[in-house]
């Protein structure tokens, strides 16, 4: 039985001004579908879904909805009533405490989103983050058809993103397919199945996560051009990272990851660790902070309790925390905008620091672009390259053109982009930045990444961006809430573990009950892994058959009746081979 299409688009356009945003657009979202949207800031995403959700009319074409399609969207400014309570706009207004008390996921959601102490306060009284905080819990304990969610790990720290995650992906989650825009690589790995790439007023529809994405985006333009120039390109490296340093994101076999190869083959590591360290050192010296039996408390939260820290040169340190477990207001003390309590701070006297704030009210709202760098400085080494200010804002996705608007007429991400630039140009040897991939997009993130490769100094970075933090870091601290700061060898995933042995939150979602596995299943999946690996095993024999008949058969020259038994030999050892992978693929899909 074919699985139900809950909404269609059929040759859309869309434009905006002189600006064409879609053109001629066909896409469908079925029953269980769980897509993820990225692309450059202004491709044209929030209006992709605005139209999904038929919250923006088409210049052509056909939206079409299931009908009764119940559709939810979380946008990124919401249109909560100011006077209800937080309890009134997450559940039906008047529902009776036992009902929602008594429902373990409306529960979890509250708990996980740090909404209970809320419960009682009006909407108009909340922070931005509250606010955004709840208008998503409203949609998770919703009964939906469709899901929308735009940026929904904005002010979301690492544990709640990785409870999100876990919720969307959970078979009693209360949608029946989801649409995220989001710029979280690590959460697009996570929880979707297909991923969709809004550009030049298209949309390129992708199979997997972001991790399948790069590959399947890099193969693409490995294809359309062979060029070694194409070799350098920023996706590439991105894709060396993926398979040097991070964890398996995909569950690929390795005939697949060893095709994949090809298109790394000879690139060099993101950074060279050995080489910036001794470049760190020499900038810095043996001393960048020494903070000892420091103590902070901010009204009734401790912050710091008698910590002693000593972040060293070329340390690149990801911290991370709670939402107001005080990481700002850690970075805050290093630059000397926040006073301790009681201990010691050391600043190295060679430290030369920049500090990269949630804010971007210190930008000259009067100068252009270009104006706005070089009254800093016209040019930044960088890896061994002098760089003019043009050429790192063309890096940084301000094209040529775009350098000359004045500050006051860019969008958040611009601003955001362009405070970071200033901050490098003036050539600082240690960097502290506070969300810093708020407001951006894949590509730029991608580009900061690069950047950062070729930077020589100490680097602290605050941020619930995980994919970011595991790329530019190589260590990962932890304000645990009580006071303490914890090193943490095996990052994020230990912070994780931590957190659920004293809270009672797990990585993954909070609403799964935990079930005792009965023998029957868990000697099934020991024998779909046994399976897994022949068919793996069958496939590598399979494939090296292949390439044995295919050479044969090349050099079987004016033979004509020994090419035609080649070429019936490799035709049969191809169909083993598909059947084998598709075997593969199925079973992989069954398994946990």
């Amino acid at each position: 039985m074919p699985t139900p299409v809950l909404l269609s688009l059929d040759d859309v356009s869309k434009t905006q001004g002189t600006t064409t945003i879609l053109d001629g657009v066909s896409l469908g979202i079925a029953d269980g579908d769980r897509i993820g949207i990225v692309g450059r800031n202004g491709a044209g995403k929030t209006t992709l879904i605005d139209v999904m959700a038929a919250s923006q009319g088409v210049d052509s074409g056909r939206v079409t909805h299931t009908g009764g399609l119940r559709v939810g969207v979380l946008r990124q400014s919401d249109d909560l009533p100011p006077t209800s309570t937080v309890l009134d706009a997450v559940v039906a207004a008047g529902t009776a405490e036992h009902e929602w008390r008594g429902n373990a996921a409306t529960r979890s959601v509250l708990e996980a989103l740090g909404l209970e102490p809320l419960l009682d306060r009006t909407v108009g009284t909340l922070s931005g983050g509250e606010r955004r905080r709840t208008a998503l819990a409203h949609l998770l304990v919703t009964d939906l058809d469709l899901l929308i969610l735009d940026e929904p790990t904005n002010h979301l720290d690492v544990e709640a993103v990785a409870w999100l995650a876990g919720h969307l992906t959970d078979p009693r989650a209360r949608h029946r397919a989801l649409v995220v825009v989001t710029h979280d690589r690590w959460f697009l790995d996570e929880v979707v199945s297909a991923t969709w790439e809004v550009a030049d007023a298209q949309v390129y529809a992708y199979d997997g996560g972001y991790s399948a994405y790069v590959l399947a985006r890099n193969e693409r333009r490995r294809q359309a051009d062979a060029s070694e120039s194409r070799r350098q390109n920023l996706m590439r490296k991105e894709l060396a990272w993926l398979r040097r340093g991070a964890p398996a994101r995909t569950s690929k076999p390795r005939y697949r990851i060893e095709a994949a190869n090809a298109l790394i083959e000879g690139e060099p590591p993101p950074r060279d660790t050995t080489t910036l360290q001794r470049f760190s050192s020499a900038r810095l010296g043996k001393s960048v902070y020494d903070l000892e039996n420091a103590s902070l408390s901010l009204g009734d939260r401790t912050i710091l309790d008698d910590v002693t820290w000593r972040p060293g040169p070329g340390d690149r340190i990801a911290l991370i925390g709670v939402n107001g477990a005080g990481k700002s207001s850690l970075l805050r003390v290093l630059v000397d905008q926040q006073p301790l309590d009681r201990g010691v701070l050391r600043t190295g006297v060679t430290v030369v620091a920049a500090y990269l704030s949630q804010d971007v009210h210190e930008l000259p709202a009067e100068r252009r672009v270009l104006e706005a760098v070089q009254e800093i400085a016209g040019s930044l080494r960088l890896g061994g390259e002098d760089l003019t200010a043009s050429q790192l804002l063309e890096r940084f996705g301000f094209a040529s053109d775009r350098q000359w608007t004045f500050v006051a007429d860019l969008s958040g991400g611009e601003r955001r982009r362009l405070q970071f630039l200033r901050l490098l140009m003036t050539g600082p040897n240690v960097l502290l930045l506070d969300e810093p991939t708020n407001d951006l997009d894949v590509d730029t993130l991608v580009a900061l990444e690069d950047l950062l490769d070729h930077w020589a100094g100490t680097l602290i970075v605050v941020s619930h961006d995980r994919w970011f933090l595991e790329r530019v870091c190589d260590t990962t601290v932890a304000l645990m809430g009580d006071g303490s700061l914890a090193a943490l060898p095996g990052g994020v995933s230990e912070y994780l573990t931590r957190r659920q042995g004293s809270a009672g939150i797990s990585e993954s979602s909070s609403v799964r009950a935990p079930q005792d596995t009965p023998a029957s299943a868990s000697t099934d999946t020991r024998a779909d892994r046994k399976e897994l690996h022949r068919l793996e095993r069958q496939v590598e024999k399979l494939t090296r058959q292949a390439d044995r008949l295919h050479a044969e058969l090349m050099e079987s020259g004016a033979d004509h009746a020994r090419a035609t038994e080649l070429e019936s030999a490799w035709n049969e050892v191809t169909r083993e081979k598909a059947a084998a992978e598709e075997a593969w693929l199925e079973l992989a899909e069954r398994l946990p």
